[in-house]
């Protein structure tokens, strides 16, 4: 999986992260990681999600999407850079 942390986004105490993989017939599948906390109080979900994408930056902004949905924050549109 290549992942940045530039595609990160933090949202208070959340740290949210696409993690878009592409599958053998080129289509992209997605999860989003949402981790809060620290040292040995850090809780990190990851929610895989069952949408399918032609290209990676679809998936990443609808796992970031979902993630921000995910802590009830109301999404509003940050581009992912590819």
């Amino acid at each position: 999986m290549n992942h940045s942390d530039k595609d990160n986004i933090t949202v208070g105490k959340y740290l949210i992260s696409p993690l878009p993989k592409q599958l053998e017939n080129g289509w992209w599948a997605t999860s989003v990681s949402i981790r809060s906390g620290a040292g040995s109080g850090t809780h990190d979900r990851v929610l895989r999600l069952t949408r399918l994408f032609r290209d990676k930056l679809a998936a990443a902004e609808y796992a970031i999407a979902e993630g921000m949905q995910w802590i009830g924050h109301r999404h509003s549109h940050h581009p992912i850079p590819v």
